[in-house]
């Protein structure tokens, strides 16, 4: 018999039971012990002046697992891990959940107080932090300290030494009392036997959302959600056993796309970047072989525009690039393509494991003018592999809307792809789960061949009189703009039509931008040639555009600034 959550027993052709012979719960660790097996000796994560192979990483990984359970750290436990793109961020997500833990991989971006949120809410036993941030890591504490009092339990510290640092904070660090992650390392054993989870549904990674506007959620995220989509990432994106992969996405956002758990699968070579830019981007494609990476969009524009100087064209070999964290305007991706960038463009949230619909590529495209093939391009696409169920509905009937390509609806998903739920927070999971979807709060249309195309969050609409506008269709002819180098769209307060499109924007270094009013006349006399009058922004903002850790333009920053301007007194249509 098969059993269906929810339902009566299935009726099967036979009654025969699982066992150890035949089954056995999913987890991505398996991954690694292959890779030291097939590839021991392979360059499996280099960093700057540090090589490890396989061989060299699964040793590592057990001995961390060991370490942390001889100190008693296992199931229900969470470890924490503040750190940028190093070796010992990569390990981390195997060598702790090994152990029976969890990892939970920190935006290093964060302030003190959000951290000590996070390290508060999700009790982490074990801080795991970068050299450089370790009084950021310390002040969080302090915090906890300060509200928790008599009942404060410090959690175990280790400090990550980073060779191509300064030794100064590292040498900081352990003269209060943290443990070096090298030694830390040595009291664990390296042909430590490790177990698999007894259930696929157990906790793997905890990661929390931003929290904008509320305390930031803790996404929980399982075994069998991970081994499942660390495959499906790789699958989709047609990546080849020893691909050779350029951190430049933060592993601590969304577990790297579970890319973190994929290369152990392919045996690839990480290529660790502590710092992103453009020089060493295409340093690494030039003198590393870099073969594929993921950005944000706000990565790739920097790319495109970048000096002579940081540049290395044309590509040695053409370059895999994944993007999602925001939609990427047409013009961006035709630009890429013509610079011998083979682009995939996807979409996700925290809550579905990172990116889990792709724009999927079709041959037939290939014969379609530029500009039409970047419009197909720009679309979030169908599901993933991983991903069993994928909507546009509308919020209130929950029908799915019309396949027309205009009418907007709410994107759902469902499936082994969707998070286990937000930790501790009951009322939460109510919502995003209500009516057995996962509710992504995205605003999206259907196309006529079933590809799905994101229009806006739902709280980035713009009603202007009564009419609504979407501040993603206004960015993407903005976008076309020859002098605009970014920009993004909000709302702002209007006495004539209630909101109206508030555009700020940063310019191209090359271009003059003095006489911000002749300037701002000609970005809405361009809109105006393109898009419907009531679309075209009625006020400019310049200047830089506030992001978050993993390049997302901070749109609550940018509608806080907007009210703050006051309400337009008279619109100029």
């Amino acid at each position: 018999m098969v059993m269906v959550s929810g339902a009566q027993p299935q009726r099967d052709i036979d009654d025969l039971p699982k066992n150890e012979a035949n089954y056995t719960a999913l987890t991505p660790l398996w991954f690694l012990d292959r890779a030291a097996l097939v590839h021991p000796n392979r360059a499996s994560v280099i960093h700057g002046p540090v090589r490890f192979t396989w061989a060299d990483t699964y040793r590592r990984c057990r001995q961390l697992a060991s370490a942390l359970s001889r100190r008693s750290i296992g199931p229900g436990c969470t470890v924490a891990v503040i750190a940028p793109n190093v070796p010992a961020m990569y390990e981390a997500h195997f060598g702790v959940p090994m152990a029976g833990a969890v990892v939970n991989a920190v935006n290093i971006r964060l302030n003190a107080s959000t951290i000590a949120f996070l390290l508060d809410h999700c009790d982490a036993q074990v801080v795991m932090v970068d050299q450089e941030f370790f009084s950021l890591a310390e002040e969080s504490l302090k915090i906890i300290a300060e509200k928790r009092k008599s009942s404060f339990k410090p959690p175990l510290l280790v400090v990550i030494g980073d060779p191509i640092c300064h030794p100064e904070s590292l040498q900081e660090a352990l003269q209060k009392g943290a443990i070096e992650y090298e030694k830390f390392l040595e009291t664990g054993d390296p042909k430590f036997e490790w177990k698999p989870p007894s259930d696929e549904w157990q906790s793997i990674a905890l990661g929390y959302t931003s929290g904008t506007t509320k305390s930031p959620k803790g996404v929980v995220l399982h075994h069998r959600g991970a081994y499942l989509m660390a495959l499906s990432v790789a699958m989709v994106w047609n990546m080849n056993e020893g691909a050779i992969y350029l951190w430049t996405l933060p592993m601590f956002h969304c577990n790297g796309w579970c890319y973190t758990w994929s290369l152990a699968a392919l045996g690839g070579t990480n290529i660790c970047l502590r710092q992103v830019s453009t020089r060493a981007i295409y340093s690494a494609i030039a003198e590393q072989g870099v073969t594929h990476f993921c950005a944000a969009p706000v990565v790739l524009n920097n790319l495109l525009n970048a000096p002579a100087s940081e540049t290395y064209l044309p590509l040695p070999r053409p370059v895999h690039v994944m993007v999602a964290g925001a939609a990427p305007p047409p013009s961006l991706l035709a630009d890429l393509s013509t610079r011998g960038f083979i682009v995939t463009h996807t979409y996700g949230l925290s809550e579905t494991y990172g990116p889990s619909t792709i724009c999927a590529w079709k041959p037939e495209w290939n014969n379609l003018p530029l500009d039409q093939r970047a419009r197909l391009h720009a679309r979030q696409g169908v599901r993933y592999i991983a991903l069993e169920g994928l909507e546009v509905v509308d919020p209130k009937t929950m029908a799915p809307v019309p396949a027309d390509g205009t009418t907007l609806g709410e994107i759902v998903f469902r499936g082994n792809a969707v998070m286990k739920g937000y930790l501790k927070n009951p009322s939460a999971n109510a919502e995003a789960f209500a009516n057995g979807w996962y509710h992504s709060g995205d605003l999206g249309v259907k196309h006529p061949d079933g590809y799905i195309e994101v229009k806006d969050r739902s709280k980035d609409i713009i009603i202007s009189g009564g009419e609504n506008i979407s501040s993603l269709e206004v960015e993407k002819t903005l976008y076309m703009h020859p002098a605009i180098l970014e920009t993004s769209v909000v709302a702002r307060a209007d006495e004539r039509w209630g909101e109206s499109p508030c555009a700020f924007v940063t310019l191209k270094e090359s271009v003059d931008g003095s006489d911000e009013a002749a300037m701002a006349e000609d970005i809405m006399r361009f809109c105006r040639e393109r898009m419907p009058g009531y679309w075209v922004p009625k006020s400019v903002v310049f200047g830089p555009l506030p992001k978050t850790a993993t390049g997302k333009i901070r749109k609550e920053e940018l509608r806080k600034q907007a009210k703050e301007l006051g309400p337009v007194r008279k619109s100029r249509l």
